[in-house]
């Protein structure tokens, strides 16, 4: 990677083809712009691709990233209406579109947690725009669990799962991004996080609303995200047809993806928790080296 050839970071606006008059996905940009996207990178739910700012920088030196903030999340300007919401299939074909709309040969698609699952089903379904797949302790459940989360009564009990049940707990706003710096600093998710990693979350993860702060991510929003089961990860992995990656957490992992399901599957168990991006930044980093150069 080379340090010389660094760049800010940049924020971009891209308009999305369909429906919705306010259809602008925004996106953190790094890295040389002369050259096509050599990675997308997909954030977990309640997040933004600033928050990956830390990890993704040093790559800018040598690669075009792209990390993009989906509808209902960061400043993106898309639609996010979470009534009657059964599965990540309106993530998925966000993301579909977005690929449709970057030139240039096939490219690494990778994310984390939820990011990582989108990435996969995506892929799936545009298999000739991604050249191979990195996915960081991606949300893919037991392959029982999947078959009932996709059954028409498990929408009706989604309300009863923790994750849906603290997001709507969230405090939706703070006097300033100080303020929220302050109250997450040590504490639930963010207990282990850099202090740059949570000024990089908080800095998009907020918007200004008059005089304090608001959630940029809504609270019914991520929470739907998390009661959205009814979409089948297994399958996709099975089906993509291009080389996946999978680095599972060794601590509070969220991917149950114990072994590889098929030739040209690879699963790792790595350093750290969950969040291990944020907290071992390393071991992802190289990770997204290798797989885009």
């Amino acid at each position: 990677m080379d340090a010389a050839r660094l760049t800010p970071p940049r924020r971009l606006e891209i308009p999305l083809p369909g429906r919705e008059p306010d259809g602008v996905m925004t996106a953190l940009e790094l890295g040389p712009t002369d050259r096509p996207v050599d990675l997308l990178f997909l954030h977990a739910n309640g997040f933004h691709g600033g928050v990956y700012r830390q990890l993704l920088t040093p790559l800018g030196g040598a690669l075009r990233v792209l990390a993009p903030d989906p509808r209902g999340h960061g400043r993106s300007r898309r639609t996010a209406d979470p009534e009657g919401r059964r599965s990540w299939d309106d993530r998925r074909d966000d993301l579909v579109a977005l690929l449709d709309r970057l030139n240039g040969p096939p490219l690494v698609l990778a994310g984390h947690s939820m990011g990582g699952a989108v990435a996969l089903l995506a892929a799936a379904a545009r298999p000739e725009r991604v050249s191979s797949l990195l996915l960081l302790d991606p949300v893919i459940w037991p392959r029982a669990a999947t078959l009932m989360l996709n059954l028409p009564l498990a929408g009706r009990l989604a309300g009863r799962i923790p994750l849906v049940q603290g997001a709507m707990r969230r405090r939706r706003a703070f006097p300033d991004r100080l303020a929220a710096v302050a109250a997450y600093r040590g504490r639930g998710a963010f207990r282990d996080w850099p202090d740059a990693v949570l000024a990089d979350y908080v800095a998009d993860g907020f918007l200004e609303a008059g005089e304090e702060v608001q959630l940029a991510c809504a609270v019914e929003w991520e929470a739907s995200n998390y009661a959205a089961q009814a979409h089948d990860p297994w399958r996709a992995l099975a089906r993509v047809g291009r080389p996946v990656r999978v680095l599972r957490a060794a601590r509070e992992s969220t991917c149950h993806v114990l072994r590889p399901i098929r030739p040209g599957v690879t699963v790792e168990i790595v350093e750290g928790g969950h969040f291990f991006p944020m907290t071992h930044p390393g071991v992802a980093r190289d990770a997204l080296f290798e797989a885009a150069v």
